[in-house]
C-alpha cells in the first residue's frame, strides 16, 4: 500500500496548537532537504474541505453521532485516496493534522460510540495505512479552550461541553498507553521551543538512518 514513504500525525484537543507545530516540522524537515506533504483532516482535498464545512460549521444539535462519523469517514477515505496514498508512494513525509486517532477519541470516547466498530471502520477507510509516529499534543481542556477560542465563537466542537472535551482528552491518552511506541505525549502547556524539541526528537529518531 505504500512505498518508502513515512506518515506522520499531531493529534491533540481544541486549542493544542497542532496546526502551529504541523508547519515547524514542515520547515524543519524542508530545511534538511526532505520531501513533505502537510495535509489536515477534516479537509485535505476539495469533497473533504466541503464536507469540513459541514462538520464543523453546524449547531451542535443539527448532526447525530452516527452520522457524524460517518461524513468523517468518508472525508477520510476520499484523503487516503487522494493525497495520502500518492505522496507515500513517491517517498515523501506525509504530515497531517489529525488522522485515525481523532476519529476514535471524538467519536469514539467523546460521543460513546462503539469503539470496535471505530476500529474496523478507520481500517476500512484508511485502507489499512497507520502512522508510523503520532504525536500527541496534550494539554489541559480549559487552557485549550482559551487559546482556541480567544474572545471567538468557537466552531461546533468547540461549542461543545467541559465534559465532551475531557472524555476526548482521556481518549487520547489511552490511546497513548495503549500504544507508546507509536504515540509520543508531548506536553502542549510548555514553552514553544521545548515543544518543538521534543517533538523533533522523536521524529529525528523515526527518520534517523532512513532519511538523514
Amino acid at each position: 500500500m505504500r512505498e518508502n514513504g513515512v506518515l506522520i500525525t499531531l493529534e491533540g484537543t481544541e486549542g493544542s496548537g497542532k496546526s502551529t507545530q504541523v508547519k515547524h516540522l514542515s520547515h524543519y524537515l524542508a530545511d534538511k532537504g526532505l520531501s513533505t506533504l502537510t495535509t489536515l483532516e477534516p479537509g485535505g482535498t476539495p469533497l473533504g474541505m466541503k464536507l469540513r464545512r459541514i462538520l464543523l460549521a453546524s449547531k451542535a444539535d443539527e448532526i447525530a453521532p452516527l452520522p457524524e462519523l460517518f461524513l468523517y469517514l468518508a472525508e477520510r477515505a476520499q484523503h487516503v485516496c487522494e493525497v495520502i496514498i500518492p505522496a507515500l508512494s513517491e517517498g515523501k513525509i506525509v504530515i497531517s493534522d489529525r488522522f485515525l486517532d481523532a476519529t476514535v477519541a471524538y467519536q469514539g470516547y467523546g460521543r460513546n460510540l462503539d469503539l470496535t466498530l471505530i476500529e474496523k471502520l478507520n481500517e476500512l477507510a484508511s485502507q489499512g495505512i497507520k502512522p508510523d509516529l503520532t504525536i500527541l499534543l496534550d494539554i489541559e481542556i480549559l487552557s485549550g479552550m482559551k487559546r482556541a477560542k480567544r474572545g471567538m465563537k468557537g466552531d461546533r466542537l468547540e461549542e461543545e461541553g467541559d465534559f465532551f472535551h475531557n472524555q476526548v482528552r482521556e481518549g487520547y491518552l489511552k490511546i497513548a498507553a495503549f500504544e507508546p511506541e507509536r504515540v509520543k505525549v508531548v506536553n502542549a502547556s510548555d514553552s514553544m521551543d521545548n515543544i518543538r524539541a521534543a517533538i523533533r526528537k522523536h521524529v529525528d529518531k523515526l527518520l534517523i538512518g532512513r532519511f538523514y
